[in-house]
């Protein structure tokens, strides 16, 4: 059995700076946020969630219900990132959950984009799992035409996607406590599948401060173009690692003469 958490330094150094926990969308693995490592260099340790049944766990079956996702990534989680400060960013499926995952390990921020708030999420990716209506617009707003991709990919494309499509439907919000972390959340102005009021529902979810942020593009434009969403997280992690107290020197070996 895989890992539910990669990263991609062996830098001992890195394992002192806060860590950012990365959660791709429906039918993608973490790889895409490798180039995410050098944006943030000594800034942070970044870390991506990768989920069974692509990239370096093809193999592997999916987890049967949403929670038992939840479950597995927060326990690595704990074991993996330990105390260090944790902001965690997901996008579209990945923002719901991250914002579950949140529950659970208690970051300093959640940030999401492209992703309905929990409690607008009743029947969400249904047409993908069903109709194929929805897969069409993911499609679009990624930029990539379905009719030039090969058969092949394309194929494997669409199975990722209803497969984790599935798996969304078995997720119930349950309310409960909100989070009491600043939660910001972006949206695109062309997205068709995320409305305004989706992104505000996030408002709902936390005790502290809530932010909307907007930019230019289609359902995906925060990972094409991530400049602005990096310009942030680089802000909140530079900020945690401030906060966070410095290390206790090691000492040094002494002699005495005989």
């Amino acid at each position: 059995m895989g890992t539910w958490i990669s990263t991609w330094t062996d830098d001992p150094a890195d394992r002192a700076l806060p860590a950012l926990l990365c959660l791709p969308p429906a039918g993608a693995g973490c790889q895409q946020f490798r180039s995410w490592q050098p944006e943030l260099a000594g800034t942070a340790q970044v870390y991506g969630v990768q989920l069974p049944g692509r990239e370096n766990r093809w193999r592997e079956p999916m987890p049967d219900t949403f929670d038992e996702a939840v479950e597995a990534i927060a326990a690595e989680l704990v074991s993996t990132v330990g105390e260090r400060p944790l902001i965690v960013f997901g996008h579209s499926f990945g923002g719901l959950l991250g914002y579950e995952v949140s529950r659970r390990v208690a970051p300093r921020a959640l940030v999401v984009s492209g992703c309905r708030a929990p409690g607008h999420w009743d029947g969400a990716g249904r047409g993908i799992v069903d109709d194929g209506e929805e897969l069409d617009k993911l499609f679009d707003t990624a930029g990539l035409d379905p009719e030039l991709l090969d058969e092949d990919t394309r194929a494997l494309m669409v199975a990722m996607l209803r497969k984790d499509a599935q798996l969304s439907l078995s997720y119930v919000h349950k309310p409960g406590v909100r989070l009491d972390v600043p939660v910001h959340a972006w949206g695109a102005d062309g997205d068709e599948t995320v409305t305004a009021a989706d992104l505000e529902g996030w408002a709902a979810i936390t005790t502290a401060a809530f932010a909307r942020h907007s930019t230019t593009g289609g359902h995906h434009a925060v990972l094409r173009h991530p400049r602005p969403v990096l310009d942030q997280l680089t802000a909140l992690l530079r900020a945690e690692g401030a906060d966070s107290p410095a290390p206790a020197p090691v000492p040094t070996p002494t002699t005495t003469g005989a």
